[in-house]
């Protein structure tokens, strides 16, 4: 017997196909039609065997389905159909058409490439539908709208559940992210969420209103500083935007999940997001890039003026602001772009994904991410060879070997954060280009612990251990 049939059968729920006569008939044992196993690894003739199998599986499903349509009066009625892994590859759109009598049906493990839109509209009595093991790119919650019986349905992936709000019990009820209750499903991700959010919106605002109070000579950085801290302070804002939504679907988010997906406010959140991590990594490989130079070369007349800073500061904001953008103004070829998961940022990528999003995740994360990274890392180290190399010219001094030292820390540990930032997130990128299947409770952690915190630490490394703001403070 199939796993959907058994588990109504065996406890979940009883059910019965109404008679004729006004009652109940008894479900009886599932038909199973399967190819034979030699077809599957033979010759030719057997392959062909096999394909002859996979339509008569197909034609029995309409021969049983109706055959038991035709005696429901004489007590020989079945409503349930288990078709479990008999390599059926399509199914015509009306084969259901007479079959309003089915109870439980199952589909699962077989490899069908589409569904139709209406391919269930005839079955309103079905309360247990099997889809375990099937993808469906073009599902809609219009396939399962007219089934207002269902109780238990099994999908490939959570992700589906989404689509299936007026079901009682979907399965998997969890894709590590969310749940069919809440959007956040670990209490440890709930107070992440809030604990991240707060450090990182209001300890950037701190540092923009301490530096704003203190007074510098070198006015140039220090807008580079505001700005960077600016940029960290819109990933707190997303957090926050992650917990209230979090809050207000506690209990009952499938319910508003597809909504929520596709609503303006995920979209915005989305937005947010990108913006604030594009940003910051170009504004601090522009920061490692302009340390390099004052630092390795210090008489070179090639370090930027006010009027050069300000231009490429504007510069990162607008790219920035335009990477963020484009797909969300442009639907049509990006589709549902930050919609794609929970937390409304698109990490990685599943079958429906369409092309031009994937090539778009890829030339950001691994193209322009990857670039930025090397830039910063190819800085600093050229900065710990240019003062290594400075070292062993001069006396030796206690004072300047630990200032060498503290300075070759700083260092490290600023390369250190970037890299535990942005290499999850480049080996996911890869991994799903490579269709390998991720848990989705590393996804979680990477976009609500990992990736913000980065934005947390920049506040550290920048400001608040500089000997500049220590001496100041």
């Amino acid at each position: 017997m199939n796993r959907s049939s058994s588990r109504v059968l065996a406890g979940e729920e009883e059910h019965c196909v109404p008679s004729l006569s006004g009652g109940t008939l008894p479900l009886r044992e599932p038909l199973h039609v399967s190819a034979p196993a030699a077809a599957l690894q033979g010759g030719p003739e057997l392959q062909q065997q096999g394909r002859r199998a996979q339509l008569r599986g197909s034609q029995r499903l309409v021969w049983h389905v109706q055959g038991a349509r035709n005696t429901q009066s004489s007590g020989l009625a079945t409503g349930v159909v288990d078709f479990d892994r008999n390599l059926i590859k399509q199914l015509n759109s009306s084969i259901f058409a007479s079959c309003g009598f089915l109870t439980v049906l199952s589909l699962s493990g077989n490899n069908l490439s589409h569904i139709h839109p209406s391919q269930f509209d005839s079955l309103v009595c079905v309360r247990s539908l099997d889809l375990d093991g099937i993808e469906i790119p073009n599902i809609h919650v219009r396939m399962f709208a007219p089934m207002k019986n269902l109780t238990y349905i099994y999908f490939k992936t959570f992700q589906y559940c989404r689509l299936a709000p007026h079901v009682r019990s979907c399965k998997p009820n969890t894709d590590g992210i969310s749940t069919v209750e809440d959007l956040l499903a670990s209490l440890v991700l709930r107070v992440c969420v809030w604990v991240i959010g707060f450090l990182t919106c209001f300890g950037n605002l701190f540092v923009i209103c301490m530096r704003c109070c203190i007074c510098t000579e070198n006015q140039l950085h220090l807008l580079r500083i505001k700005c960077l801290c600016c940029a960290d302070c819109l990933m707190g804002v997303y957090l926050f935007f992650v917990g209230v939504f979090d809050v207000k679907y506690r209990g009952e988010y499938n319910q508003h999940a597809q909504l929520w997906m596709e609503s303006t406010q995920s979209g915005t959140m989305g937005f947010l997001a990108m913006l604030s991590s594009e940003v910051s990594v170009m504004l601090l490989a522009y920061l490692s890039l302009e340390k390099c130079l004052a630092i390795a070369f210090p008489f070179s007349t090639m370090r930027p003026g006010r009027c050069q800073t300000i231009i490429i500061l504007h510069s990162i904001w607008v790219l920035g602001f335009i990477i963020a953008l484009i797909p969300l103004r442009n639907q049509e070829y990006f589709g549902n772009y930050y919609g794609c998961n929970v937390v409304c940022f698109p990490l990685y990528s599943d079958e429906t994904e369409k092309p031009r999003a994937k090539y778009y995740s890829i030339g950001i994360f691994l193209g322009l991410n990857v670039l930025a990274f090397l830039a910063i890392l190819l800085s600093y180290v050229t900065m710990f060879l240019s003062i290594r190399k400075s070292s062993l010219h001069l006396s030796a001094k206690t004072w300047q070997l630990r200032h060498d030292v503290a300075l070759a820390h700083h260092f490290f540990f600023i390369v250190f954060t970037d890299a535990l930032c942005w290499i999850p997130i480049i080996i996911l990128k890869v991994l799903s280009l490579l269709q390998v299947q991720i848990p989705g409770t590393v996804t979680s952690w990477v976009a609500i612990f990992i990736l913000p915190i980065n934005s947390a630490l920049n506040l550290i490394l920048y400001t608040l251990t500089t000997s500049f703001f220590q001496d100041r403070v």
